[in-house]
């Protein structure tokens, strides 16, 4: 099928129906489309909606155009399809009970933010080159994951507290060796964030867990 590029007005077409299926939830009536454009007649809505069909951008079935999946809605959270025993066998209840948001898994997503990480330093704690890694604007626990600043230049490494040594930043690769940031220049230290997670490409977000003694995770 072709793939050409689309003109002005069907670009202006195609974002019309993206619009509204995202806010309306469902597909325009011919009627709206003609009122929305100024279209005299029925055959214009039909001759874009061929168009864009033609050009990948929509597709049909017996119900129907529908948009082509790129231009399908994102969906704000993860369906919760129903309930499941986790104790003795019950009748299993289906129906659309709530979303998961990213509010619900990370109840303080005002305080996160994400760096993408470079290296290979952290591997042995999963988190690999190109992930995505989440931090919270927070103080570092005992030997816990973190991001920080030392003479201008940044690194993520598990973070541990020396009377004698000072800031030790140690790698999860035996690969690389640890960081030792001496007391005289600890002033230089800046703490950028928390490890509370990480966005891998194939196969998701990974959440921290707490550890025993810990308060929970964001």
């Amino acid at each position: 099928m072709s793939r050409k590029k689309l003109t002005a007005k069907q670009h202006e077409f195609l974002q019309f129906l993206i619009s509204h299926v995202e806010e309306a939830g469902v597909w325009p009536t011919y009627q709206e489309i003609i009122d929305h454009f100024g279209y005299r007649s029925p055959n214009s809505v039909t001759q874009n909606l061929k168009a864009l069909h033609k050009k990948d951008h929509l597709t049909r079935d017996d119900q129907g155009y529908h948009l082509a999946e790129k231009h399908q809605p994102t969906p704000d959270g993860i369906p919760v399809k129903g309930i499941i025993s986790a104790g003795t066998l019950q009748e299993a209840v289906e129906a659309d009970i709530d979303t998961i948001t990213l509010d619900y898994i990370f109840p303080n997503l005002d305080r996160i933010f994400a760096v993408r990480v470079s290296g290979q330093s952290m591997q042995g704690a999963d988190i690999q080159d190109g992930d995505y890694v989440l931090l919270i604007d927070d103080d570092i626990p005992e030997g816990g994951i973190g991001a920080v600043l030392y003479n201008g230049e940044t690194s993520l490494k598990r973070v541990y507290h020396d009377a004698e040594d000072g800031l030790r930043l140690e790698p999860a690769n035996p690969e690389y060796e640890d960081i030792h940031v001496q007391p005289d220049v600890f002033e230089e230290v800046t703490i950028l964030g928390r490890y509370v997670g990480h966005v891998n490409k194939e196969n998701g977000i990974y959440k921290r867990t707490a550890r025993r003694g810990e308060r929970p995770e964001a």
